[in-house]
């Protein structure tokens, strides 16, 4: 079997990578998939985390727009987030992978707070991570989020799991045939071409981090699990330090 490149990973996932074929929600057999391929990686003997995002129930600016005050708009999705990662982590355990939810807001029925030792604690012992409630502040996404538990638990790479995207584009793909794929980029090219990757915060965060991010297709089987033994998948985005 071949080793894994990474020795600790932080997987991104939006909100809408958890609906499958659905509109809206979340699909339990697509989340059930999801679980198969983390519980690849950690096969290989990787420490996983998961950051979810909660755009398959709703965006906190999309609900402002309507007349809700922005900070309870995004609050109201950072519910959504610890959704996500409470089905998730059932998910996870179904298929024999022990899990542990921490969330940035105090729901202590449900999960525990967002500790940082303790959960390198955990991942350390081999369980998968999964961060909920974005940062726990409103205005920041759940792109944020991710670059900053990545940060906070020293993870080796942030796999940006994509849902049937297998990388990065100068053009959406879904709309236009000619669009040109990146098999490689800079942080500073992210952010100078304006790439739909990832809010700025987050990717200056990763950048001044040098936290390398892989985005890549999750719908694709197996592909998490080539992305963590460092194989050349999606499109991989680096600082140029």
């Amino acid at each position: 079997m071949t080793t894994a490149k990474y020795k600790r990973v932080l997987l991104k996932l939006s909100g809408e990578a958890l609906l499958g074929e659905q509109k809206f929600g979340l699909s339990p057999s697509y989340t059930r998939y999801l679980a198969g391929e983390i519980r690849k990686v950690r096969e290989l003997g990787v420490e996983v985390a998961v950051v979810i995002g909660g755009g398959n129930f709703m965006r906190g600016a999309a609900v402002a727009e309507q007349g809700i005050d922005r900070a309870t708009a995004d609050y109201m999705g950072m519910l959504g987030m610890v959704i996500n990662a409470l089905a998730m982590r059932s998910q996870l355990e179904a298929v024999g992978v022990e899990t542990r939810v921490q969330t940035a807001l105090a729901i202590d029925a449900v999960a525990e707070p967002y500790i940082r030792l303790r959960a390198i604690s955990h991942l350390r012992k081999g369980y998968v991570v999964i961060f909920a409630a974005g940062t726990g502040n409103p205005y920041f996404t759940s792109d944020t989020a991710a670059a900053l538990r990545a940060a906070e638990i020293e993870a080796s790479v942030i796999l940006m799991g994509k849902n049937a995207v297998d990388g990065v584009y100068d053009a959406d793909p879904k709309v236009r045939k000619d669009a040109r794929k990146f098999d490689e980029l800079a942080y500073r090219d992210l952010l100078d071409k304006r790439l739909a990757v990832m809010d700025a915060t987050a990717a200056a965060l990763a950048e001044e981090r040098a936290i390398p991010i892989i985005v890549f297709d999750i719908s694709q089987a197996d592909a998490m699990v080539r992305a963590a033994k460092g194989e050349a998948v999606g499109t991989l985005v680096h600082s140029s330090r």
